[in-house]
């Protein structure tokens, strides 16, 4: 299974702050024990919103709405993806993640990821699975266990 740890933003990461030394190197012992369990797949910080955009659809057109946006809770710094046997597991994981000071009521979210092995082999036509795997074989992303 796989799961995305996203990590919420604070006024701090949305004014573009740098952490601390302590935490960068908080973070990467972290990350290094996620890799070393073999459980990392990717994990990235994120700058501020206002370096970003959000795409809007109306009458079936977009159009684009460029950042800063408002509520940095509502927003994400970052985020981990990992891939474990279980929600329990996946959760312990997250509870690792080093918390600045002073970040008291800024948490993570742990979001399963959907993927095309949890959608069952009779629901999927074999056309559509094979390119869905050939897709992830390019990308070099690791085939689920079926």
């Amino acid at each position: 299974m796989k799961f995305m740890i996203v990590g919420k933003a604070s006024p701090e990461t949305e004014a573009g702050e740098l952490p601390s030394q302590e935490l960068v190197d908080n973070m990467h012992a972290y990350n290094e024990s996620l890799a070393k369990a073999g459980v990392l797949l990717a994990g990235e910080g994120l700058y501020p919103s206002s370096q970003g955009a959000q795409i809007a659809y109306s009458g079936g057109k977009a159009s684009v709405i460029d950042g800063p946006f408002a509520e940095a809770k509502e927003l994400i710094a970052g985020f981990w993806l990992i891939q474990v046997k279980s929600r329990e597991e996946a959760i312990e994981w997250a509870l690792r993640v080093p918390v600045p000071p002073g970040h008291d009521g800024i948490g993570l979210d742990v979001w399963r990821v959907f993927d095309a092995s949890d959608v069952p082999d009779d629901s999927m036509p074999a056309e559509e699975r094979e390119r869905e795997e050939a897709l992830r074989e390019r990308l070099g992303v690791d085939q689920p266990d079926a």
